[in-house]
């Protein structure tokens, strides 16, 4: 197995780190920053009423002791808890072209971190396999998301398998706030939607579903052998027999409608990447499509 010392983990974070804000800056931060309500109102400012300002608005005390109508203005409060929920089972240390799945969760926490901490939210991260691997609890500052980085890239995990709802559960239970919650995974699992249904009634849930181009279209390789990292199951199959290849393809097609439809049902956000995906550009059409819904 490669290692790497602390200095090469070092510079290749600070790598992702710069791309990561570069992209920010350029592309998509004010999307971001307007794409998710605010926690609350809270007050701002007394003026004088004008016509069209809403009568419930109307600060009668002051109104009586000055002689005209004054009302009470409110202003959306920003900051926000922003979590990540990473998947660190066997599946995501996974890749056949460009970067392992796990590579691509890094890519994308570095993305959307960045852009939290530029518009002064907080941000923290839950890793799961089967069981709790870390909590890092919603902190502001830089050195909040290289930490999650450099776990996402080089902690061990202690299982090998994976149980979304369980940390579903966990989630729903740690996060008293009403936080943006981005779950990373490939979502092969099952029996989890249940759990990230009542998670989604008390936070904004985005699946951000992480695959390799392998597994949305069998190689024509020959004869391979398949190797499940999750259960060690193996088996050989003939990736070249035309008839395997689009079974397997319709298979696959008729999983992700039926995770689309489900993932709609429990009112959850569904964006799905490959590694050779440009995250930025999808990330950014999904801020625009939310703030234009969130507006409309």
């Amino acid at each position: 197995m490669l290692t790497r010392t602390p200095a090469e983990i070092l510079r290749r974070i600070h790598k992702i780190e710069i791309h990561s804000r570069r992209k920010v800056s350029e592309a998509f931060s004010g999307e971001y920053h307007s794409s998710f309500k605010g926690q609350g109102l809270e007050f701002s400012e007394l003026r004088e009423y004008q016509y069209g300002d809403c009568h419930r608005n109307i600060d009668w005390n002051v109104s009586a002791r000055l002689g005209s109508p004054y009302v009470k203005l409110y202003v959306e409060t920003r900051e926000l808890n922003v979590v990540f929920l990473v998947d660190v089972s066997a599946s995501l240390n996974f890749g056949t072209r460009v970067m392992l799945k796990k590579e691509k969760q890094a890519e994308l926490v570095a993305l959307l971190a960045f852009s939290a901490l530029s518009n002064n939210d907080k941000v923290g991260m839950i890793m799961f396999s089967d069981v709790l691997e870390k909590y890092l609890p919603p902190r502001k500052g830089r050195n909040r998301a290289l930490q999650m980085l450099r776990d996402i890239l080089y902690n061990k995990p202690q299982s090998t398998r994976t149980n979304l709802a369980a940390a579903f559960d966990y989630a729903n239970l740690i996060l008293k706030k009403r936080s943006i919650i981005f779950v990373l995974s490939d979502f092969a699992d099952q029996d989890f939607m249940d759990s990230l249904a009542i998670l989604a009634r008390r936070h904004d849930v985005v699946a951000l579903q992480i695959l390799d181009e392998a597994e949305r279209q069998l190689p024509n390789a020959g004869i391979l052998n398949l190797y499940d990292p999750e259960t060690g199951f193996t088996m050989y199959v003939n990736s070249s027999d035309p008839v395997l290849r689009k079974r397997y393809k319709s298979q696959f097609d008729a999983g992700q409608t039926q995770l689309s439809k489900e993932l709609k049902r429990a009112k959850v956000d569904h964006l799905c990447f490959y590694p050779s995906d440009e995250a930025s550009r999808i990330l950014r059409e999904f801020f625009q499509k939310r703030k234009r819904m969130r507006y409309a």
